[in-house]
């Protein structure tokens, strides 16, 4: 059973920084390519960035320059480095393969 678990979200205040996980199991981690997406209220599903499997990474435009995705395939781990959040940045964050998504993990930013 493919499966994804995300961990690390919580409440902090403009400016700092957080670093989201993703877990997998039930599949080959490292042939897949992975991307993190986050959902606010009234904004909609937003893609915030991908890894091939490769390495290569792509962002959004929105959070360019400020996340930073990254792999551990030996522990099946794909990881998010939020750097300077907003309060735009407040959403329930995901991973997902292309067939799958974990649950979620929420990240609220506010003063």
């Amino acid at each position: 059973q493919v499966q994804l678990v995300e961990s690390g979200g919580g409440l902090v205040q403009p400016g700092d920084s957080l670093t989201l996980s993703c877990v997998g199991s039930g599949f080959t981690f490292s042939r897949y390519g992975l991307s993190w997406f986050r959902q606010a209220p009234g904004v909609g599903l937003e893609w915030v960035g991908s890894i091939l499997q490769s390495g290569i990474t792509a962002y959004g435009s929105t959070v360019e320059g400020r996340f930073t995705i990254s792999r551990d395939n030996d522990k099946s781990t794909l990881f998010l480095q939020m750097n300077d959040l907003t309060p735009e940045d407040s959403g329930l964050c995901f991973c997902m393969t292309n067939t799958t998504r974990g649950q979620g993990t929420q990240v609220t930013v506010a003063s």
